[in-house]
């Protein structure tokens, strides 16, 4: 199976505006943001989505959260707010098959939001 845009990102086979990592997650710019910021939090190990992520992955699943939080400080968001989305399957929008948080903010947040 060939390697999800991600994968090849985390790789480095593909450049992406990083803006936060750690040993086992990566943060970046998205390429079609939806907010003035929009920021993308994934593992760097593969997990296709949420409903399939393993429960024994806690730990892993907190780093990722983690790392979108202090992505989300690095960038200027923690004084005014972002929301934090995970998509799970093609109806709720997911387009790349790699578990990942969507980071949105830099503007006043609508809800309900869908």
């Amino acid at each position: 199976m060939e390697n999800s845009l991600f994968e090849k990102i985390i790789s480095r086979e593909i450049s992406a505006d990083i803006v936060w990592e750690s040993e086992d997650v990566l943060v970046f710019r998205d390429i079609a943001p939806q907010a003035p910021t929009h920021l993308l939090a994934i593992p760097k190990r593969h997990f296709e989505r949420i409903a399939e992520f393993p429960d024994q992955e806690t730990e892993l699943l907190g780093k990722v959260l983690i790392g979108a939080k202090k992505a989300a400080a690095n960038v200027g968001l923690a004084q005014t707010g972002y929301r934090l989305v995970i998509n799970n399957g093609l109806d709720a929008g997911e387009t790349v098959p790699h578990l990942h948080v969507h980071i949105l903010g830099g503007r006043k947040m609508q809800w309900p939001p869908g």
